[in-house]
């Protein structure tokens, strides 16, 4: 554990996200947010009053009197965690990285870049070697790591110990997906209320190509595994947490109990060395015919864990579950601080 902790700024800190990234690191053992950065309309104020506050709590004090810094500012703190809306974010994450920052990004504009990791530590955590091609590559003294879309993240946490198990050909799934991945204050109510929007731009394919992306291979360039994925994807009258009906055809068979066993025993990189943010059980299992629950689960394992349930045959595909993961935790601000424990305890971050 470091004997100081490591100055961080948090792009895009006013929105749903940056907020997150607030709270998160609010505790946090190894980094402390030095900086937050916003569009202009908060530019040279407070946090405090800059930021319509969504969450449980309070702001946190020592973060609440830090002036709002504007996108073109200088960054001083090594490392920036990108909340960044998608039409800004690419000149000044590029700007970032070239000029010697980490750049932990939540934010799509990168993730299938051809140099740039796009990462979930306990599933590709060896794709951290691209930074080094990636810095060659652009001539840049930083660098870019992405984190996966909200729903892809939490899936590709269950498909991957059921690739190393028994081989994976293809996964159909549904996502009953919350408001609060829309941000805020997102789909207006009167769409919301007494309704189920079945569409969502841009998030069926990004979870078909980022999955392929995730359980890839790097080989001085990244080789896109060939399970083939079909999403439908929805937005639901939930607050936080996005539930998924998940159909997989394994390579070889295996029962329902088979699968759970896999689960329940998983672990990766950050189990292992004992990250601040990792979840103790990557993956929860209940075995309640009527759980998992967002009001219940999304929580679990402080909102890091997929949590999964209803794990039973499928008669088409072979096995079938339903999932829940915290979308704006681990699926999205806690996502980006996991990588970036893990960048740090292998020292790959500028510090």
């Amino acid at each position: 554990m470091p004997s100081k902790k490591i100055p961080v700024a948090v792009l895009g800190a006013t929105g749903s996200v940056g907020q997150r990234f607030i709270q998160l690191l609010e505790s946090h053992p190894w980094f402390e947010v030095a900086e937050v950065v916003a569009s202009e309309r908060s530019v040279g104020r407070p946090y405090r009053e800059a930021a319509d506050w969504r969450l449980d709590a309070f702001v946190p004090e020592r973060v609440a009197e830090l002036v709002v810094k504007d996108y073109s500012d200088q960054i001083e703190s090594p490392l920036a965690f990108s909340a960044l809306p998608g039409e800004v974010a690419e000149e000044i994450e590029q700007r970032l990285a070239r000029d010697g920052h980490a750049v932990l990004s939540n934010t799509s504009t990168h993730r299938m870049g051809a140099d740039i990791p796009l990462m979930i530590p306990e599933v590709n955590p060896d794709h951290a070697r691209a930074i080094e091609a990636q810095k060659k590559n652009r001539g840049w003294s930083g660098f870019i790591v992405t984190n996966p879309n909200c729903s892809a993240i939490h899936m590709v946490l269950t498909l991957k110990p059921l690739q190393d198990a028994f081989g994976l050909e293809q996964v159909v799934v549904t996502t009953l997906q919350a408001v609060s991945g829309a941000g805020y204050p997102g789909v207006p109510s009167l769409d919301m209320i007494d309704n189920v929007v079945p569409f969502i731009s841009s998030e069926e394919e990004k979870m078909e190509e980022e999955t392929q992306k995730l359980l890839g291979k790097w080989n001085d360039g990244f080789e896109l595994d060939p399970v083939v994925v079909s999403a439908t994807c929805t937005r639901v009258p939930v607050r936080d947490g996005h539930t998924e009906a998940v159909s997989v055809k394994l390579g070889q068979a295996a029962t329902p109990a088979d699968v759970a066993e896999v689960f329940r025993s998983f672990q990766g990189r950050p189990q292992i060395l004992e990250l601040p943010s990792a979840p103790k059980r990557p993956i929860v299992v209940r075995d309640e015919p009527n759980r998992p629950q967002p009001n219940l689960d999304r929580n679990s394992e402080n909102g890091m864990a997929s949590v999964v349930g209803r794990l039973r045959e499928c008669p088409i595909f072979g096995v079938k579950y339903v999932l829940l993961g915290h979308n704006t935790s681990r699926g999205a601000a806690g996502a980006s601080i996991l990588n970036a424990e893990l960048f740090k305890v292998e020292g790959l971050l500028p510090v």
